[in-house]
């Protein structure tokens, strides 16, 4: 069963049923497979064929939801990429993707025609979708209905993402039809979505969440609401008049919503099921979550874009700290954590010990290996098990807890701090509307631990910080010893926190308040 029968199953089941909405545009799931049999006749003829690779540098908006399906049709790779990047990382994934076609508009334009020169690419096999150097995507859209052969072997590659990495270059992870059926079967089933689900399409197409939420919809005859790029007053508009049932988002999106000044002059009780992944939500927010929405579904979903289910935690607001059990076929590990020694999957640790997370690469849902990287994959894959690089703890009802990255460990005079269960913490203070905290090099401390604030008013000071950090009960050794206010916390197009940019000191300082970094 691939994934283009499933599309073509739905469309059978209901083809009268509102498969996608993009502004003005409504198309149901008969006409949408119709213009999607023919995008896939187009881009055979331009030599897209089964195996091929199509990089695309797009948001989330029709057209790309239906170069992904007409991918399908023919049995390409579809492999997305963020339209933010720089032309250089964008020629970086045209050359290491080996691309039949590359797809571009308006919004990456600037660093794709960029990346296509520097890659030497042929013009002749790029696609512009609102217009520039290559064809027309109206042109390539209009073409006779794909009536080739459709795609037959279920572990054939049928989507590669590419992981933004912390450091070097980013990673592509070649997903199978077999894989990205069952992690969208288990995401279903896990997180409780039903027949008609009306999702909004929010979360970028190129990170494993958005072509999930894709996915989803399209199994379920669910309606798939694009939005290209996040505002959080557009989102509630959306919510609003599109009746929007199930938010599948990232914690800072959630943090947005619950945060902004005109929340109350928007209806949200069409909301249903929300959930989160991709990062780690502090309890003070998974309250204002359950404050927010208080019949709806809240879930945390722990994965990757490698292995896509890890586990899953229904009724997070019960237990807020945890990423629950184990997922459907999937299971779970804690083993020792040293970034500078290779550690076996056999050397766990405790019950309520901190390490690092591996999962079994038996799931149905895993990746086989990176493309092209067996250094990646020498250093991930062992003996069978996927070594996550991030930290966590079992409690003794076989909960899983995660405390932040391998990377992200503070080592501050002898004693392990994780930086999460400071930000925790730091999260609920009425100072404090965003906060990311690292270890910086210290002569005496060896690390000294350091909280970047987003002030949520003119209050906040390391004094009245470190006061409230004392009062919650945090351990004397794990708070800050030093703040640095600033106007924004860098964070990927996902919604990730960078915590190397606060590193190399990719930030602004806010003047008005008192930095002791």
């Amino acid at each position: 069963m691939t994934i283009a029968r499933m599309l073509v199953a739905s469309t059978a089941r209901e083809p009268g049923a509102v498969a996608i909405v993009d502004g003005d545009r409504r198309l149901t799931y008969g006409e949408w497979l119709q213009d999607i049999r023919k995008l896939a006749g187009g881009l055979n003829s331009l030599g897209l064929s089964e195996g091929d690779h199509l990089v695309a540098f797009l948001s989330n908006r029709l057209e790309t939801a239906s170069l992904y399906w007409a991918c399908q049709m023919i049995g390409a790779i579809f492999t997305p990429f963020n339209w933010r990047a720089s032309g250089s990382e964008m020629a970086y994934v045209i050359e290491d993707a080996e691309a039949k076609l590359v797809v571009y508009e308006n919004r990456s334009a600037v660093s794709a025609v960029a990346a296509i020169a520097e890659s030497e690419f042929s013009q002749e096999r790029v696609i512009a979708l609102d217009q520039g150097l290559g064809v027309a995507f109206g042109t390539v859209a209009s073409g006779e209905p794909y009536d080739g052969p459709q795609p037959s072997m279920e572990n054939a590659i049928c989507l590669m993402l590419y992981t933004s990495g912390t450091t070097g270059r980013p990673k592509g992870v070649p997903r199978s039809h077999a894989a990205e059926r069952i992690a969208a079967l288990n995401c279903i089933s896990q997180l409780h979505y039903r027949h008609g689900e009306v999702s909004l399409g929010v979360m970028p197409l190129f990170h494993t969440m958005g072509i999930r939420s894709l996915l989803m919809s399209a199994f379920l005859n669910g309606r798939f609401i694009c939005m290209p790029t996040y505002d959080t007053e557009a989102v509630l508009g959306l919510v609003e008049h599109e009746r929007i049932s199930s938010l599948f988002l990232v914690p800072t999106m959630f943090h947005d919503i619950v945060h902004h000044p005109r929340l109350s002059a928007f209806d949200l009780s069409s909301v249903t099921n929300i959930a989160y992944a991709g990062m780690s939500m502090t309890t003070a927010l998974v309250e204002g979550c359950a404050a927010l929405f208080p019949d709806a579904e809240f879930s945390n979903f722990y994965g990757s874009s490698e292995i896509y289910t890890f586990a899953v935690r229904n009724d997070l607001a019960e237990n807020p700290g945890s990423a629950g059990r184990a997922g459907i076929g999937q299971i779970l590990r804690v083993v020792r954590a040293d970034v500078d020694e290779r550690v076996g999957p056999e050397e766990q640790v405790p019950v309520g010990k901190t390490g690092e997370i591996i999962a079994s690469m038996d799931a149905l849902d895993a990746f086989s290996g990176y493309w092209k990287r067996p250094d990646a994959d020498e250093k991930s894959i062992r003996e069978g098990w996927y070594f996550t690089g991030d930290l966590g703890r079992f409690d003794e009802n076989g909960e899983i807890y995660v405390l932040g990255r391998v990377d992200d460990m503070i080592i501050s005079g002898g004693e392990n701090i994780y930086a999460e269960e400071v930000e925790d913490v730091l999260a609920k203070s009425p100072d404090v509307l965003g906060v990311a905290v690292i270890g910086i090099a210290d002569e005496r401390w060896g690390e000294r631990v350091t909280a970047f604030i987003e002030p949520a008013g003119n209050d906040a000071s390391p004094a009245r910080l470190d006061a409230f950090c004392l009062d919650s009960g945090l351990a004397r050794f794990k708070r800050p010893r030093a703040y640095a206010f600033v106007q924004a916390i860098p964070r990927s197009a996902s919604g990730k926190l960078l915590r190397r940019h606060l590193r190399t000191g990719d930030y602004e300082l806010l003047s008005d308040y008192d930095n002791t970094i």
